[in-house]
């Protein structure tokens, strides 16, 4: 595990009960103030059984920070120092907006879990610009995911993600259309089939001219089978190149946190079981043709091994960095490897859909 990583985990640990008696939203933006100054990554963490080629991209690792995290693009820099193998910053929407009213953001500690109702907050799509074209101009040792949205008040929420494309696709290595938030009124609308067609055709249209960039669908895990059947269809028909599986969860299993009535979306490991069982629902039903990134609810390397072998060739990491420290995807990385290795795969790639 890396210096910064180790290090990162030790430090944690000694002010993680400070942390957990602070609001969540102060903590976090604490934790981007304190991770802004490091210097920019120049290496990842990667191996001959780790480094992945997905959407035509080369990923150290296959281990992502998933966004949310780094909304506007700030600490992206650093990121590969924990040994993260991609980062997508995000969700950024067109215009800047504040987001929903304040509290939003709980952490439930029995439960290993987060509720949130951010709702999209971010300073716009143009002020994260700067900032990636400078880390653009500097470069990073792994790809960077752009991850955008619609304005609460659009009037036009198709047009909102057209204008996301044309400002963001160029900046990078993959665009993630984020539709599953359950924090804007009538977003995860989109993902009906007709609508989702028609978002699609907007953004294939918006791609810059002679450099499209590939674009991963975000969808939330509470979905029907016909949903799935439906959003699989039309991820073969317009040619995406995959689909992330998936976003928080408006259910509410047995929770045992004082927050558990919260409105909002569900994370952290309440969120596990129903994420895994999605990503072997779109893998069955695309019979492997449709290619998938897990997330929601990984917080370990045998975690993130059984997404890889139900059908996922990336997965994603947030929540349970609050538990379990900065050093995790590093961890989960160096476990992988190790796994694939016990079950006999040359690379952790080659163990994709595996179960099945």
């Amino acid at each position: 595990m890396s210096l910064f990583a180790s290090a990162a985990d030790a430090a944690y640990a000694l002010v993680r009960p400070i942390v957990h008696a602070t609001d969540g939203e102060a903590a976090h933006n604490l934790t981007l103030s304190a991770l802004q100054p490091l210097p920019r990554a120049r290496a990842a963490l990667t191996s001959p059984v780790l480094a992945t080629e997905f959407a035509g991209l080369h990923f150290p690792n296959p281990v992502g920070l998933a966004p949310g995290f780094d909304k506007d693009a700030r600490v992206a820099h650093a990121m590969p120092h924990f040994g993260f193998g991609f980062v997508e910053v995000g969700t950024l929407t067109p215009l800047p907006q504040d987001g929903n009213p304040r509290p939003r953001l709980f952490r439930l500690i029995e439960d290993g879990a987060v509720i949130n109702r951010m709702g999209f907050n971010n300073g716009g799509q143009a002020a994260a610009a700067e900032r990636i074209m400078c880390l653009r101009r500097h470069g990073l040792p792994v790809p960077l995911g752009i991850n955008i949205g619609a304005n609460k008040d659009s009037a036009d929420r198709i047009a909102d993600y057209a204008k996301g494309t044309a400002a963001m696709a160029p900046l990078a290595d993959y665009l993630t259309v984020n539709i599953s938030s359950p924090n804007t009124p009538g977003l995860r609308a989109l993902q009906d089939k007709a609508a989702l067609e028609a978002l699609l055709d907007g953004v294939a249209a918006a791609q810059p001219m002679g450099a499209a960039r590939p674009v991963f669908l975000k969808v939330a895990p509470d979905l029907e089978p016909a949903d799935i059947d439906d959003i699989v269809a039309v991820a073969i028909d317009k040619g995406l190149a995959a689909v992330i599986v998936s976003n928080t969860t408006i259910t509410r299993p047995a929770l045992a946190s004082r927050h558990a009535g919260e409105a909002g979306g569900l994370s952290g490991a309440p969120l596990a079981e129903l994420a895994l069982q999605r990503v072997r629902d779109f893998h069955v039903a695309s019979g492997g043709k449709v290619r998938l990134v897990a997330a929601g609810g990984i917080a370990s390397a045998e975690q993130a091994w059984e997404r890889i072998r139900a059908g996922a060739s990336l997965v994603q990491i947030y929540s349970a960095m609050v538990y379990a420290g900065p050093g995790l995807a590093a961890r989960i990385a160096h476990g992988l490897e190790k796994l694939a290795v016990r079950d006999g795969f040359a690379r952790v790639s080659d163990a994709v859909g595996s179960a099945h």
